[in-house]
């Protein structure tokens, strides 16, 4: 089959890879419908994240149950379904907990030795614990199925940050960050009910989706502007509850700034330098909580699901370009370039 792998820093191809097998009875093979490229993705592409040459890649992906192993109980061939961006084995006391990102017996697509999403098929550990069913019907309805492909990942996160920044019904929030997951975070807040949403964003694309989603303000300033900005519109006193979506020094550093005394920050942004943006002697005098990490999709996809189903949710609109195969090497250049905001990959 073919798939994507990556050899070096903007090295990305789409190469005749094996094709995936039944390895452990609790495995299937998926056929990949719909895959993307992830924002995280992009610190590979640029070296800034080690991977071996000829690694896989990829870790966004729905599709069809092509075959299951002896001890799958819970799909069967010709069954439509969702993989979070983490496997896991369903029975840990962390799977119980909702914290299936650390089940001890997880993985990420794309790791060494895995298959990674963006390909033609994807073997699935722990397929019992790792997928979640969709209605056959959404094979045939193209959008919905680019929107049930959000809660693979951004979907999901957005909401993860949303819980962490504490976001409550008439509640005010501001999100760091207009790539796909904070604009995910902005309709994961809308959801919740906050009543005011502030967008940080200069991409007018980008945050006219925001709009789209629920943002009632936006802010394109960046650093102490951007500060001021949120500030100005909140009476002084900043937000209730800051979305951090970017990872770095200077957003964190813009999160903590906006952020009203007594309030919280959800951060679900890959931590590139932001551990220098935070002061605790500050969110400890201002009594800023700081919760989030790595989102645990899985555990949220039963109860958004239905949201998209019904069309209460509809994320699909951070998806600008659609690629097949072949396009994946110039859908990261896209991306990389900030020319698309995610980009679809139909095999």
């Amino acid at each position: 089959m073919r798939a994507t792998v990556i050899h070096a820093p903007h090295d990305i191809r789409v190469e005749e890879v094996p094709d995936p097998a039944i390895q452990q009875p609790s495995d299937v093979v998926l056929r990949v419908l719909r895959a993307c490229i992830c924002g995280s993705d992009l610190w590979a592409y640029r070296g800034e994240s080690a991977r071996q040459p000829g690694q896989r890649i990829g870790h966004e992906f729905l599709g069809v149950v092509e075959e299951a192993g002896s001890e799958v109980t819970g799909f069967e061939p010709g069954d439509l379904v969702v993989a979070p961006f983490v496997w896991s084995d369903g029975t840990c006391d962390y799977c119980s907990e909702g914290l299936q990102t650390s089940c001890p017996q997880g993985g990420f697509w794309g790791s060494v030795g895995y298959d990674g999403g963006q390909g033609e098929a994807v073997r699935v550990p722990f397929a019992d614990g790792t997928l979640v069913r969709l209605p056959a019907e959404a094979a045939s309805d193209d959008r919905l199925l680019t929107a049930l492909l959000a809660l693979s990942d951004v979907m999901g996160t957005g909401h993860h940050a949303a819980i962490g920044a504490g976001v409550t019904m008439g509640s005010t929030v501001a999100v760091v960050g207009d790539g796909a997951v904070g604009l995910c975070g902005v309709l994961a807040a809308k959801r919740l009910g906050a009543e005011r949403i502030i967008a940080l964003g200069r991409h007018q694309a980008r945050t006219d989706i925001a709009k789209t989603f629920g943002a009632t303000d936006v802010v394109a300033e960046r650093g102490d502007a951007a500060v001021a900005a949120v500030r100005e519109l909140t009476g002084g006193q900043g937000a209730h509850a800051v979305i951090e979506a970017v990872g770095t020094e200077q957003s964190m550093r813009t999160a903590v700034g906006i952020t009203r005394d007594g309030g919280a920050i959800g951060y679900v942004g890959v931590p590139h330098g932001s551990g220098t943006g935070l002061d605790l002697s500050v969110m400890f005098d201002r009594n800023i909580a700081l919760r989030g990490g790595v989102a645990p999709v899985r555990a949220y996809i039963p109860e958004l699901l239905p949201d998209v189903l019904d069309g209460t949710i509809d994320p699909s609109p951070v998806f600008d370009l659609s690629v097949g195969l072949d396009g994946v090497p110039a859908g990261y250049r896209a991306m990389d370039e900030r020319t698309a905001l995610k980009v679809l990959i139909k095999p």
